[in-house]
């Protein structure tokens, strides 16, 4: 309900300025091969967005959430322990599995001020729209992996299953939450002999 909304006004933005078509990728260092970036570009530039997040989702996911803080650091593991270790610990509570938005809206301030500096305003923006809707996406995943009842045999079943594993025997490995896709390149995938015993 929060952040749905401002996936669509940024979405609207991004694409009413690409129409106007003044973006250019590579101006700031060259006029000459400068690429015009057109409106008809936003759903890819949008997607690459949502890609993106799923690798940021993956890496904070592994080395934040599932960092070892040292033993005698009473303040990293108070926070870790707040950040992910009571989700673990108590994995069916509901107030822990969505992010609130005040602590969310600084997080993701500071990666649309990244993508400001690195990319073109209006690039960054597109790619910024795109990553907040995969977070939104994970933010809902993450929540029916817990609650939901997926039909056997859907992919949603199998991720489902995926982060069960997660959760009560490969802490790990198994850090994609909607996909598995990030598990298999960084070699953090939950070994597939463990779902064949089930069955």
């Amino acid at each position: 309900m929060v952040w749905t909304p401002v996936v669509l006004y940024l979405s609207l933005v991004s694409y009413t300025s690409l129409a106007q078509g003044n973006t250019r990728l590579f101006s700031s260092f060259t006029t000459v091969y400068s690429i015009p970036i057109h409106k008809y570009y936003f759903p890819f530039i949008f997607l690459l967005g949502m890609f993106l997040w799923s690798l940021l989702e993956y890496l904070i996911h592994r080395f934040v959430f599932h960092m070892k803080p040292p033993a005698s650091n009473y303040y990293l593991i108070t926070l870790h322990f707040l950040l992910h270790g009571q989700h673990h610990k108590s994995p069916f509570d509901s107030s822990r599995l969505v992010f609130p938005p005040v602590p969310a809206s600084i997080v993701i301030g500071f990666f649309y001020g990244i993508l400001q500096l690195l990319l073109p305003e209006v690039l960054g923006l597109s790619v910024f729209a795109g990553g907040l809707c995969g977070y939104v996406v994970y933010d809902m995943m993450h929540y029916y992996l817990h609650y939901g009842s997926p039909k056997k045999g859907t992919y949603l079943y199998g991720l489902k299953a995926y982060h069960v594993k997660h959760h009560f025997e490969h802490q790990k490995s198994g850090f994609g939450i909607t996909t598995r896709f990030w598990d298999h390149p960084f070699g953090t995938l939950i070994p597939e002999e463990t779902f064949e015993k089930e069955d």
